[in-house]
């Protein structure tokens, strides 16, 4: 989406554009506030109008030049309270329990006055709404441009890939520690619960674990499923693909655990995933697609249970005979066992995630992606 998200600029932002961002702060003796519309501003993930954060890891980064403080005020679609994380000078995410209102953002150890890279996001998959309305930074600090990576990863799934159940949430679950290692941009579309399952005349959608539309449909919506039981927001719109800046240059799918939960026929399971694809194409129509196994669900005395054995391999070769020569798929067994996960209910602890994030980092790289030396926004 980036610093776009709420402009028509495009990346490679000329001095004149700083001129006139600078021009759109306002400016007094104590603080430079700077308004969410600001192009500036480099947003990822999905945000409404309002705007408000959907799905998690759903944030913005600004590069600021002489920075000594950064406050953000969150308006009332804010949750109270949401959970952030922060990273300045990429530097690891630590968490923040934001409300709506004043919030001073805890800047580590950064000396003042220091040019920085601040890095803020929701992590969670339910209570994430950060309702942005102005950042307030320090007298004499400056907005600079913030350029993107060249890798952008698109993940999509499920609890698994969520973070459910870990203190950071998706901040410290495989997907955002892959596209971290890679020093790439990312939007993670994973939601707890969620199947792949869903018909696309939306009434006949199977209810999983609380979310009322599969992934097959709410993919492709700006909300997650939690808008049902959103008494300010309890509708999806349609979400704009042209708003990912840059667009995903690497698609990452690994679900199917909540079909099978409900009884998904593999039949039906490999119809669905047929037909997700295709659509998929229409937005990313020559990107590396990466379909992983998943690893099954670990056991205390028994190999790991697998679900939908031989449907993901077919699935692959299903695209690859219509042509496809840019999807592969990814057997993620035996990257999970017992030890890895929370007995009470078998997902990735922080440890099993890094090593799920590993794995999946020795995979590409074997296929052949290489980790930007630097990030391109230097800190």
């Amino acid at each position: 989406m980036g610093a776009n998200f709420f402009s028509s600029l495009t990346c490679g932002l000329a001095a004149a554009l700083c001129l006139t961002a600078v021009w759109s702060q306002s400016i007094n003796a104590e603080s430079v506030v700077v308004s969410y519309d600001d192009p500036l501003i480099y947003y990822n993930g999905r945000w409404d109008i309002e705007p408000e954060t959907w799905w998690v890891g759903s944030g913005f980064k600004v590069n600021v030049q002489n920075l000594s403080n950064l406050t953000l005020n969150l308006g009332p679609y804010t949750s109270d309270p949401v959970l952030l994380g922060v990273s300045v000078n990429y530097g690891n995410f630590t968490g923040f329990n934001a409300t709506q209102g004043e919030n001073v953002i805890p800047l580590g150890d950064l000396a003042p006055g220091s040019n920085a890279v601040v890095r803020i996001n929701s992590v969670g998959w339910e209570d994430n709404h950060m309702n942005l309305e102005t950042i307030q930074i320090n007298s004499g600090a400056v907005l600079l441009p913030y350029e993107p990576s060249r890798i952008a990863f698109q993940f999509i799934g499920d609890s698994l890939s969520a973070g459910q159940y870990v203190p950071l949430g998706v901040d410290q679950a495989w997907p955002f520690l892959t596209s971290e290692y890679f020093k790439g941009e990312h939007n993670i579309q994973a939601q707890p619960g969620i199947a792949l399952s869903a018909c696309r005349a939306r009434f006949f959608d199977i209810y999983s674990y609380g979310n009322v539309h599969g992934m097959s449909y709410q993919f492709f919506q700006t909300e997650d499923t939690q808008y049902y039981y959103d008494a300010m927001h309890n509708y999806t719109t349609p979400w704009n693909f042209a708003r990912d800046y840059p667009a995903a240059t690497h698609v990452v799918v690994m679900i199917g655990a909540n079909d099978s939960g409900n009884n998904v026929t593999a039949s039906s399971f490999y119809e669905t995933y047929i037909d997700f694809l295709a659509r998929i194409r229409l937005i990313y129509p020559v990107q590396p697609m990466f379909i992983i196994l998943p690893w099954g669900w670990p056991s205390a005395d028994a190999p790991p249970a697998p679900y939908y054995v031989g449907i993901y391999q077919e699935v692959v070769e299903y695209r690859q005979s219509v042509g496809d020569r840019n999807v592969y798929l990814v057997n993620a067994t035996g990257w999970i066992d017992y030890s890895d996960v929370f007995p009470s209910n078998l997902h990735p602890t922080v440890e099993g995630h890094q090593k799920v994030a590993g794995y999946f980092e020795s995979w590409l790289e074997e296929w052949g992606l290489v980790a930007e030396p630097t990030w391109a926004t230097p800190a």
